[in-house]
């Protein structure tokens, strides 16, 4: 990832707390800038004098030929409090280039079944999977659930009900909404597990899905997952992302006692062929944290073991990590790990960012 000062060119308000930003992005820079869909972008900017980043994701497809990302107003969050209550088109921001895994692999010849399910701000990443698939498979089906709490709530829904007006017999998209009284039982309350089989029945043969795309928080990730697995879809079909770290989990850089085990490991982090190594104590902070204490520039956004910013290749030796919702089983077994969640456990240690 590389950070370029990107002018804003537009903003657009969603919901009371959401806005959609879009960056203007010059011609020596459309290569870099290049996207598929379900990526974020990371936004770095200061803060009351201390630099802070966060990952959004691009709500736009990439035919459309915009950077647009989506930021809702988290409680208590610096950057989307700024972004919705102070950024303004004409502002620069250090804008990352694109990341991620959450995006589909389309053939413009299939014609096939998929199954979108968002949850508040997950929309963005769905909508710009949801646009893709459309336009760029003409012979595939898209159904979307979509839950918020009221009608007012609803981030871009005028772009989910223009995608509905434009694609009538391929797209369908349900609208779940936890604190507004509706017509059926299946779409009025919580997105629980009755109402995710009831629709996911409604809507398709969930055995025949080949992709199901679901963006929100844990617990409706983990609920969907396995009513949609229980109704015979297959686990190999299923893709996640998580919106923001569980409020259970342990705060990134917290320290990670252990009474067995003092000192420091000596770590080696390679990225972009230059290798820096640092020492970091084994009941200390995460590797990440480490090294930006000592001035280093490592990948990194969310801090919080969700964005996969800071995935890197285990090279030698080994870590633990404090949490994980971002790598799937097969990145584990292969040696992946997220260096913003990482301790050391061995002496030496070598991690590669260029391999992500």
């Amino acid at each position: 990832m590389e950070f370029h000062a990107l002018s804003v060119a537009a903003i657009e308000r969603q919901t009371r707390d959401c806005v959609a930003v879009t960056f203007a992005v010059p011609p020596a820079l459309a290569d870099a800038y290049r996207f598929r869909a379900g990526q974020y972008v990371t936004l770095r900017t200061p803060i009351d004098g201390v630099a802070q980043r966060r990952s959004y994701s691009i709500c736009a497809a990439p035919h459309e030929g915009v950077l647009r990302v989506g930021i809702k107003r988290v409680p208590g969050g610096r950057v989307s409090t700024w972004a919705n209550d102070s950024l303004k088109p004409g502002d620069v921001v250090d804008v990352g280039t694109p990341e991620g895994r959450f995006t589909p692999a389309l053939d413009p010849a299939a014609s096939r079944a998929y199954l979108l399910v968002a949850a508040g701000s997950g929309i963005t990443p769905i909508l710009s999977i949801a646009k893709t698939i459309l336009a760029e498979e003409p012979g595939s089906r898209v159904a979307m659930i979509y839950a918020n709490k009221t009608v007012d709530s609803i981030a871009f829904r005028e772009a989910v009900e223009d995608l509905k007006n434009r694609h009538m017999t391929r797209f369908s998209v349900a609208h779940v909404l936890s604190r507004e009284k509706q017509d059926t039982f299946l779409l009025d309350g919580r997105l629980d597990e009755a109402k995710l089989e009831g629709l996911a029945l409604a809507l398709f043969d969930p055995a025949a899905l080949h992709g199901v795309y679901l963006c929100g928080p844990l617990a409706m990730i983990e609920t969907a997952k396995a009513a949609l697995v229980r109704l015979g879809a297959a686990p190999a079909a299923l893709h996640t992302e998580l919106f923001a770290a569980p409020d259970s989990a342990q705060p990134a850089g917290a320290p990670v006692l252990s009474a067995a085990r003092t000192g420091a490991a000596r770590v080696t982090v390679i990225r972009d062929g230059i290798r820096q190594a640092f020492d970091v104590p084994f009941d200390g902070p995460s590797i990440v944290d480490a090294g930006l204490a000592r001035g280093l520039e490592i990948p990194h956004s969310c801090k919080g073991g969700v964005c996969s910013t800071c995935r890197c290749l285990t090279r030698a030796g080994a870590v633990k990590m404090d949490v994980n919702y971002a790598l799937a089983p097969w990145e584990l077994e292969k040696g992946f790990v997220l260096a913003c969640q990482a301790h050391p456990t061995t002496e030496e240690v070598v991690l590669d960012f260029d391999e992500a």
